[in-house]
């Protein structure tokens, strides 16, 4: 559905030019998830030109690692076949950004623009005889870095934090307009802190194959970086854990979080910590409900102070929510809040998890910060837990995750794994936002992402 701006302001912007490339990092350690192993990271960089009403120009900047492994798994198309397709994508989305002729807000921008995008990637998947079509979650993560652009452009242009500008001095329409009737007369911005939280807890990745306490799964990684999960907490003070289990197998499942337990419990209480918090995130491994259920009954047999400790589990069956086979939860979310991540793709993909019982949503910068925010007010508006996940994003992409985050009420952690498997992708961002790459108290510190545009002013 295309949307038309109802009036013109003098705030309201035109793209006037887009701009993109590429970077490839490898990763200093395998990072293992839901089965799959990635050694390598594609980002995508995004540079906008936009003016306003008053005649201003400004540039924003946009950027995305192109998770293929995440976005598109697949068993018939390779691995460089999707990368690939989503680079061809990303230079058919900077043409018909750069040619798209509307203004308005940036949430205005992005619905007329997002369904280009997703016809785009059509063509690119019927033109390169792939055996899946491009998923719209792939789609979106290649158009998040454009979308991420554009808010930080109309911020700058405006000059002002593009967090202050999604009220009605800003936008033309209310939340009903985007999100239905439940919203008539509520704004954006009531569902938006007024200032980012200051610091956010750190959620440390734990990757599948992660080396515990000892170097044991490969050759150490002579950088100078902690190695293993044990050295990560003696450096940095971490609290929170997020842990990637594959799923398909309890017995491993339940030995590795046993592991972790054990290794966190002794090195936090070494350092005098008594509060230590668990996510867990199965991409998809677990088959059914009772794969999950089983689980869960195992742990607090075998370790019931990480049953204790469990703020959440993420995405631990199929993304496909309406099957075949439909797979319902709620069972398991009377034990747990199960919150959606690869199946949340828009507000109908939002309502359909409720309906099979997930009780929270998982929020991405990589699905776009127009439908982040969007979703983001009907999470709260009906109850559902909130947390802020990233894609491995280094650099500017952490910054907007990071801002992200510290603007939602109620979300107290961000996971940030870029600094355990591409640290070199931070380098030029470490000094203007040290507290955000520089980890010594298990927090990020948010409260300076306060300049114009996402934050970098």
């Amino acid at each position: 559905m295309t949307s038309t701006p109802a009036s013109s302001r003098p705030t309201d912007v035109r793209i006037l030019e887009a701009g993109h490339d590429f970077e490839d990092f490898r990763l200093r350690m395998p990072y293992q998830f839901g089965g799959r192993t990635i050694t390598h990271l594609t980002l995508l960089n995004v540079s906008l030109l936009v003016g306003n009403g008053r005649g201003r120009q400004a540039r924003g900047a946009g950027c995305m690692p192109l998770g293929n492994a995440w976005a598109f798994p697949s068993s018939r198309v390779t691995h460089d076949q999707s990368l690939r397709a989503m680079q061809k994508l990303a230079d058919r989305i900077a043409s018909l950004t750069a040619r798209h002729s509307q203004r308005g807000h940036p949430i205005d921008l992005y619905r007329s623009l997002e369904p280009l995008y997703l016809e785009a990637a059509a063509r690119v998947s019927a033109e390169n005889g792939l055996a899946e079509p491009i998923p719209k979650l792939c789609a979106l993560v290649v158009a998040s870095a454009f979308d991420l652009a554009i808010h930080d452009a109309f911020g700058k242009v405006n000059e002002v934090n593009a967090y202050q500008a999604y009220g009605p001095e800003y936008m033309d329409r209310d939340l009903s307009h985007y999100l239905g009737e439940d919203f008539k007369g509520e704004w954006l911005d009531r569902y938006l802190r007024t200032r980012p939280a200051s610091h956010l807890h750190l959620y440390h990745s734990v990757g599948a194959s992660d080396p515990l306490d000892s170097p044991d799964r490969g050759p150490a990684v002579e950088d100078g970086l902690p190695q293993t999960l044990a050295e990560w907490i003696a450096a940095e003070g971490l609290t929170h854990f997020k842990v990637k289990l594959n799923g398909g197998d309890l017995g491993l499942d339940v030995d590795r979080i046993v592991d972790i337990e054990r290794v966190v419990s002794a090195c936090l209480r070494n350092r005098g910590g008594r509060e230590w918090k668990y996510s867990l995130d199965f991409n998809e491994g677990c088959r059914d409900v009772d794969y999950l259920l089983d689980f869960l009954k195992e742990i607090e047999r075998r370790a019931p102070s990480v049953t204790a400790r469990l703020q959440y589990v993420e995405q631990p069956t199929s993304r496909n929510l309406a099957g075949p086979p439909r797979i319902l939860l709620h069972r398991a979310a009377r034990e747990v809040p199960l919150v959606a991540d690869e199946a949340l793709v828009d507000l109908d993909s939002f309502r359909l998890a409720r309906q099979v019982g997930y009780s929270g949503v998982a929020l991405k910068t990589c699905k776009g910060q127009s439908q982040s925010l969007l979703l983001a007010a009907a999470a709260q508006k009906y109850g559902a837990y909130l947390c802020v996940q990233d894609l491995t994003c280094p650099g500017l992409s952490l910054v907007h995750s990071a801002g992200l985050a510290a603007h939602l009420p109620g979300v107290h952690a961000l996971e940030a794994n870029s600094r355990q498997y591409i640290p070199s992708a931070n380098r030029r961002w470490k000094s203007k936002f040290p507290s955000l790459f520089r980890i010594t108290d298990g927090r990020l510190g948010t409260g300076s992402l306060t300049g114009a545009g996402l934050g970098t002013g």
